[in-house]
């Protein structure tokens, strides 16, 4: 079986609030959202139906998905208890609700409020009793580092729970260049998902848990093509002696998938990786969504590897079916 383990949904039960409590900044036009801290966009029919969604897969050559909310609705900017909670709550039942129509084909990760550490374990223990697979956290938490000391309840559950931890780049760092030409998407994604998984490498955190598996999205930002230079930086810097010698012999501990829309790219991913690694993800249904992703998995690799990616190791990882 063909899983997307990078693919997005925007639960009623979620869109409900949104409409009805003005704290959130988001006004709906039928289904066109405005405001918050996404450009604007178009909210299909594959965002909030099995029906479509199911179909949107069919038409890309998959035939299963993992599902996690769209970063959107992190909100780690509002007040946990008020708005944090009640929102990571909506979607996480929204979700289960949504997989529920289509339960061989359809598994769900769980969002939580990350500005109470606390509070996410509380809300992650009770999604994994609702039937969740695994968690989706922000790259960042409103400018708060995934190393700080503060969140070392949550990778502790975590680890606890055997949760794979989806890393989605969310509250960015404003760099004014990134400003225009939706830079901030483009180049600005890849940079944090290397800012968050380089910081938990060298601050320990992996070391702390080892037993933590973490995906990355957008082919692992630029781990894969940058880790020789972090390398030679702990060798030479001042800053870097007590991080670990070589951030690649953390690649066993780590999933990325093929959101590269280049197959030389995705190539060289596989190669440095292993294609034990490397998992199929597409980001639908937003526009920067791979557009054939079999196509491009097949035009960077063949044989085993093209099963590996697509089937055997979203398998793995989130208890679907080989075959």
């Amino acid at each position: 079986m063909r899983v997307d383990v990078h693919n997005h949904v925007m639960p009623e039960s979620a869109l409900r609030m949104l409409r009805e409590d003005p704290t959130y900044g988001v006004t709906l036009d039928g289904r066109r959202w405005t405001g918050g801290l996404h450009v604007d966009f178009e909210i299909v029919p594959s965002f909030v139906e099995p029906g479509p969604k199911l179909a949107e897969l069919a038409s890309k050559g998959l035939e299963a998905a993992v599902v996690s909310v769209a970063p959107p609705l992190f909100y780690y900017h509002l007040d946990a208890e008020l708005a944090g909670e009640p929102m990571a709550r909506a979607v996480n039942r929204g979700l289960a609700e949504f997989c529920a129509e289509a339960p061989d084909r359809l598994r769900w990760l769980a969002t939580v409020p990350m500005q109470d550490p606390q509070r996410a374990v509380a809300v992650l223990e009770d999604a994994v009793e609702a039937g969740c697979v695994g968690v989706e956290i922000g790259t960042s938490v409103d400018g708060r580092r995934l190393d700080e000391p503060a969140f070392g309840p949550f990778w502790a559950a975590a680890e606890r729970l055997q949760l794979p931890v989806t890393l989605h780049p969310a509250y960015c760092e404003r760099i004014p260049a990134l400003a225009p030409y939706y830079l901030e998407n483009v180049l600005g994604f890849p940079f944090e998902t290397t800012i968050a998984i380089e910081r938990l490498i060298i601050s320990g955190v992996l070391d702390r848990h080892p037993d933590l598996r973490i995906v990355l999205v957008h082919g692992g930002g630029y781990l894969p093509y940058q880790a020789g230079r972090l390398r030679h930086a702990r060798a030479v810097r001042p800053e870097l002696a007590h991080a670990p010698s070589d951030p690649s012999a953390y690649r066993d501990r780590l999933y990325f998938d093929i959101v590269t829309h280049d197959p030389a790219a995705l190539t060289y991913l596989i190669e440095w990786a292993g294609a034990d690694r490397v998992v199929m993800g597409t980001d639908l249904p937003f526009d920067m969504a791979t557009p054939e992703p079999m196509r491009l998995l097949e035009a960077a690799a063949s044989g085993p590897a093209v099963e590996a990616v697509a089937e055997r190791n979203p398998a793995a990882l989130y208890g679907f079916p080989v075959g």
